[in-house]
């Protein structure tokens, strides 16, 4: 490839996922949940909403070709280093994985489900992966640079173009 773009890499229009230092370039779908804590107030039916509670991400991605089992273990890895790192006291402010999407950008993730699928259905080069990931916040100041991070992706999100039309669909009666 030769000209403009060829010093353009092929995810450029649709860059990765990263899960910590993992990359995912196939991914099929982000599931954000947040959740908050709220209170009834005393002697009234208002409640309150005091902070946010919960928050997790669903993942579902295809990893394909020849870094395929690379990136399986990479997954396993991080996931059992920052459960290990979590445990020790003196590290606890920086164990976290930081997802980066064009959904959010969400730090101090801790990989709590992780389910592979290989099946001759999707080829031999082709392991489907479902991850699931709950934020487990260290420390406040951490919890305001995560969302200062997001809060930033959503500014320059919104300030892009976007170049998709929508797809025109007749309905059905």
């Amino acid at each position: 490839m030769t000209g403009p773009t060829a010093a353009i890499p092929a995810w450029s229009s649709n860059p990765p996922v990263l899960v910590g230092a993992v990359p995912l370039f196939h991914v099929q779908s982000i599931v954000l949940t947040e959740g908050y804590k709220t209170a009834k107030l005393a002697g009234s039916w208002w409640v309150q909403l005091l902070a946010p509670d919960t928050k997790t991400i669903d993942i579902t991605a295809y990893l394909m070709g020849e870094q395929r089992l690379i990136y399986k273990k990479a997954l396993e890895a991080q996931a059992l280093l920052v459960r290990g790192l979590s445990a020790v006291g003196a590290v606890e402010a920086f164990a976290g994985i930081a997802v980066v999407s064009g959904l959010t950008v969400s730090t101090d993730m801790q990989i709590t489900n992780l389910t592979f699928t290989h099946s001759i259905e999707k080829g031999r080069e082709v392991i489907f992966v479902v991850m699931k990931l709950t934020q487990v916040p260290r420390t406040v100041l951490s919890a305001l640079l995560g969302e200062a991070a997001d809060i930033a992706l959503t500014a320059t999100t919104a300030a892009v173009t976007s170049s998709l039309v929508p797809n025109p669909v007749t309905r059905g009666v």
